[in-house]
């Protein structure tokens, strides 16, 4: 065979050999939605990513009891090209809401045994030795107390407008409604400050009517979204059904109730001071309803090896929903090469 022969079969072998390689390892996506049945309660997963052999990105929504799935799937359903994101939503929340099940069994404890859980059947059915966590708000103070206890199972943390000391959360959140409804001279909002009184609330109707002039005043959501048509939208696309939308309203004030005690004397500056985890606090600059300053004091004083804050300068307490592209693109920047 001539050199010039014996040269060009190798090319051609060659390509052949990287084509089938290629396929071989084309990428397979996923696709799959279930109830998993844990210690009496049925938790609903949906898992979505282009490629299988991505990390996984496992959200935890706030709350307690806010699924928010239909939200990061509107918002943030890109990052599914780049993760394999898992949407879980929790006891008590969502399509895992149970009218039946006593509100008792909604504690700290048990999301977190909750959380062990599916973390663990995840690993095993995609795979994986860890998880990304993603959590906003309560989903971030689950987070955090879950990386601690179980540093072995997450690669990463992302700390998402993360609640960190719910009275001084409160606390905040009253003096900024109460300084700007005294600036704009609101009187039913000074009406309603003071029907309410000083946090602690001595009830979650009080507690959510702050809430609503924070979000009001732009505390909660700095950038306002198009609430009719991200609706219509999300409805069209199949991220949620006109009829879960009042269970999702129903089981948030239902955990709201239950969790309340547990959740107002819930401060991690005492209960988690360090991790052994990378931690990512993304933080609005606006957000005066848990307070970004508290998380920033808090990830100053954490001792973790690596530990970070992003800004999100337009963004009170939801940059996934009012900055996405710039919250996707920090995520996939931050975690997207974890193993």
């Amino acid at each position: 065979m001539s050199a010039f022969l014996h040269s060009f079969t190798q090319a051609v072998f060659l390509l052949v050999l990287s084509q089938l390689m290629g396929v071989a390892h084309a990428a397979q996506p996923v696709r799959e939605s279930e109830y998993l049945e844990i210690d009496g309660a049925r938790l609903y997963t949906l898992i979505r990513g282009d490629d299988e052999t991505r990390p996984i990105l496992l959200w935890l929504h706030g709350g307690p009891g806010g699924a928010e799935r239909p939200l990061f799937r509107y918002y943030n359903g890109e990052l599914e090209s780049r993760f394999i994101a898992v949407y879980y939503d929790q006891r008590g929340a969502g399509r895992s809401f149970d009218a039946k099940a006593d509100p008792a069994l909604l504690t700290i404890d048990r999301h977190l045994e909750d959380l062990d859980a599916v973390v663990d059947y995840l690993r095993k059915k995609l795979g994986k030795r860890q998880v990304i966590l993603a959590g906003h708000s309560w989903g971030g103070a689950l987070g955090l107390l879950y990386a601690e206890a179980h540093p072995g199972k997450v690669s990463a943390l992302l700390a998402i407008a993360p609640l960190i000391d719910a009275r001084a959360g409160q606390d905040e959140q009253y003096e900024s409604v109460s300084h700007e409804a005294t600036k704009r001279e609101d009187t039913k909002a000074l009406e309603t400050i003071e029907a309410a009184g000083h946090p602690p609330y001595d009830s979650v109707e009080n507690s959510l009517a702050i809430e609503h002039l924070a979000d009001r005043y732009g505390f909660v959501y700095h950038t306002k979204p198009h609430r009719m048509t991200m609706m219509l939208s999300g409805l069209l696309r199949g991220l949620a059904t006109p009829w879960e939308i009042p269970k999702i309203i129903r089981a948030n004030n239902v955990s709201l109730a239950a969790m309340k005690d547990e959740i107002d004397g819930l401060d991690l500056t005492t209960s988690v001071t360090s991790l052994d985890v990378p931690v990512y606090f993304l933080l609005g600059r606006f957000d005066h309803h848990v307070g970004s300053d508290i998380a920033a004091a808090y990830s100053s004083d954490l001792d973790a090896p690596h530990k970070e804050i992003i800004w999100f300068e337009e963004s009170a307490h939801n940059p996934p929903f009012e900055e996405p592209h710039k919250f996707n693109e920090t995520v996939e920047q931050l975690v997207g090469r974890q193993p």
